[in-house]
């Protein structure tokens, strides 16, 4: 790590008090404002707590909080590691996050699939780690072939940091063509209606599970050298490496897969790293579980369509399930996008919708055929079903509302 001028030192001094005062005023955990009153006094601070550090980065739609809290602790066996791993993945928040652990030598951060080209600008990193793409807040956010392209563009300037990329998505697959260096992940895409047609050309795709190409101009799924094969994550040099994970679903194994090939990538042995996803047990909230009235409440958030695929894969049998829906900024105020949803998986359950948009869920359920019950809230939902196991999938900011309801109770 190098010296920081007297500015940087003032700039990081006054971004901790800042970061300090917000959450003991209970305004926040300070990453977002920590970061912004450092940036406002030293704009070059971002790239100055990364230099002579090695940085990893995480990107994608879906998966990234998860996969950096994966991939941290894997790290932690070579020592400790600067992270966000709770959330704050806009350069402010990896500014606080590199000034609050200014000792650590190596650094994992959540970037915001927009932010993905200043960072490798800004910090340099030793490898970058390409998740999924998929349609993600349209009515704010550009579409998955602009980000896609603006991805290749950003890495084509970059072209030896070595990539960690997920070779079952046909867009992560061209973006990162632009790079010398991919080392390539069974990652998994379940989610696949943002990728039938080729994104060198647009053609359609022909498609046999994970297996794609484009029989127009050639494009096709790289062999990946990282692969899955049930619970063991299978190496390149075929080491197998068992997963004792605490969170549910195929898509988190595949997660971990990253994760442990970035950590191959910092020279972390895997036998050490292994054993250490064990410890995640809950990210920011998600996975959570909370037991109230009899009922043991397990919290999932998902934001888009291709996030509420992945958490009906999750839901444990039969038992009742309840659906939140929220349209304020951080969400996007445009719903449309339930449509996209097949909510087929949650048939034959008890089906609650809950949340300030729960009639436009309503109806979405209903088109789908699906049998549920509007209530006002979560605490009304629970009162709702008998003792037992609930399970809870949420977007973001009503996510965030069931959270500060069981603080608030519990």
């Amino acid at each position: 790590m190098t010296d920081l001028s007297a500015r940087a030192k003032f700039a990081t001094a006054m971004l901790r008090t800042a970061a300090t005062l917000s959450r003991v005023s209970g305004r926040g955990d300070g990453s977002v404002i920590g970061g912004r009153v450092g940036l406002t006094i030293e704009p070059r601070l971002l790239s100055m707590l990364a230099s002579g550090r090695r940085v990893a980065l995480i990107s994608g739609t879906n998966g990234k909080t998860t996969t950096t809290r994966f991939t941290a602790a894997a790290l932690e066996a070579a020592g400790p590691v600067a992270t966000n791993s709770f959330g704050a993945n806009m350069p402010t928040g990896h500014t606080t996050a590199l000034a609050k652990a200014r000792d650590a030598v190596n650094c994992v951060l959540e970037v915001d699939e927009h932010y993905l080209p200043q960072l490798l600008n800004d910090a340099t990193p030793q490898v970058v780690a390409l998740l999924n793409l998929s349609r993600d807040q349209l009515d704010r956010a550009m579409e998955v072939s602009g980000l896609a392209a603006k991805w290749r563009e950003a890495l084509s300037q970059a072209p030896d940091v070595p990539l960690i990329a997920n070779a079952d998505d046909p867009w992560v697959t061209w973006a990162a063509g632009a790079s010398n260096n991919v080392t390539w992940v069974a990652g998994g895409q379940r989610w696949q209606e943002d990728s039938w047609v080729c994104p060198q050309c647009g053609k359609h795709l022909d498609r046999y599970g994970e297996f794609w190409r484009c029989v127009a101009c050639g494009l096709t799924r790289p062999s990946p050298s990282w692969t899955i094969d049930g619970d063991v994550v299978v190496a390149p040099d075929g080491t197998r490496v068992p997963l004792d994970l605490r969170l549910p679903g195929q898509v988190n194994r595949a997660n971990a897969a990253t994760a442990l090939a970035v950590a191959s990538a910092f020279g972390v042995d895997m036998a050490a790293a292994g054993p250490r996803l064990t410890s995640v047990t809950s990210v920011a909230g998600r996975y959570a579980v909370v037991r109230r009235d009899g009922r043991r409440v397990r919290l999932l958030l998902s934001k888009n369509p291709a996030g509420w695929l992945e958490a009906f894969d999750m839901l444990e049998p039969r038992c009742p399930v309840v659906l939140a829906l929220n349209a304020r900024e951080v969400d996007g105020f445009d719903t449309s996008w339930i449509y996209d949803v097949d909510f087929s998986p949650v048939h034959g359950r008890r089906v609650l919708a809950i949340g300030d948009r729960r009639m436009d869920l309503a109806v979405r359920l209903q088109v789908n055929g699906i049998d549920f019950e509007v209530v006002e809230d979560i605490s009304a939902a629970i009162e709702a079903v008998p003792p037992g196991d609930l399970e809870v999938i949420a977007n973001y900011t009503a996510f965030q509302d069931i959270r500060a309801e069981f603080d608030r109770v519990n």
